[in-house]
């Protein structure tokens, strides 16, 4: 009887190991096949002018996207200059202090929701709110857009990676006379940088590829965008304009605006992750 369940425990191991295999390994062709295909289709569409020239009409050449790229790079650093200290203060509270409290529990309940949820209905939401009381799109809309869709995943990340850090550590700490805030900021938060910063790096890289509440609140421009008061460029709203244009330059230049997006957030976190390792060997 023994034997039986062992070999019947064996065969669900083995079974369960080759669909984990099997699932991961679809997972990585499919991941692959998206990759390439964007990396052929966009390396067509780089060049000197696609990074420094403004976009040209339809029928013309040598055109860029340098505006819509600084529009992204402004919205999504104005989003996380909201986000990010909200978010680590928010998993800070829920993480040390609220834990198991009425309220930190419909903190959590609204943080999952506002994670699960489109986010074109954030930006109607924002649209609603920002937009139309102030009858004209604005790059603060599409940035607190964003910032709405980053916040949630920064705040549960920073609570979930807080909870692992052994209560003995801080206990250790405060026994020795530590104040709280030294803890949390010299051992607690040291302990728990590389999940915090995954979240954070997480965060950034939905919210920089973002196109549905843009289209709501900071709409777009072929200018440069020299206020936050006005309209913004954004490199996904271009992309999604020029795809959907019946122009071969255009569509050209949508592949190469892809292949930059994914090859910023890829750079991006390989950066932080060679980074934070030497920063961990170091210390």
């Amino acid at each position: 009887m023994r034997l039986r369940r062992r070999t019947w425990r064996k065969a669900v191991n083995a079974a369960a190991m080759f669909l984990s295999a099997c699932t991961a390994l679809f997972g990585l062709v499919m991941l692959g096949w998206i990759l390439s295909d964007t990396a052929v289709k966009g390396i067509r569409a780089i060049n000197w002018d696609f990074f420094v020239r403004l976009p040209t009409p339809p029928g013309e050449t040598h055109g860029g996207l340098a505006n819509a790229m600084l529009g992204t790079l402004i919205l999504t650093a104005t989003a996380a200059a909201m986000s990010v200290p909200a978010g680590i203060l928010a998993g800070t509270w829920l993480a040390e202090f609220g834990r198991r409290g009425r309220l930190a529990a419909v903190v959590r309940t609204v943080a999952d929701v506002l994670t699960g949820a489109p986010s074109i209905v954030v930006g109607v939401f924002v649209y609603l709110v920002l937009v139309r009381p102030f009858g004209h799109f604005s790059g603060w809309a599409g940035a607190v857009a964003l910032a709405i869709l980053m916040l949630p995943v920064v705040t549960r990340t920073t609570e979930e990676m807080l909870l692992l850090v052994p209560d003995a550590m801080r206990e250790s700490a405060l026994a020795l006379g530590a104040p709280l805030w030294r803890v949390l900021i010299g051992i607690v938060y040291r302990a728990a940088r590389a999940g915090m910063l995954t979240g954070i790096l997480l965060a950034i890289s939905r919210a920089a590829g973002e196109t549905a509440p843009l289209l709501f609140t900071s709409l777009n421009s072929p200018y440069w965008g020299k206020s936050l008061n006005q309209p913004m460029p954004s490199l996904t709203v271009t992309l999604f304009n020029y795809a959907m244009s019946p122009y071969d330059e255009w569509q050209t230049q949508a592949w190469g605006a892809a292949l930059v997006v994914t090859g910023a957030v890829l750079a991006t976190t390989v950066t932080a992750r060679i980074w934070l390792r030497r920063t961990t060997q170091r210390t």
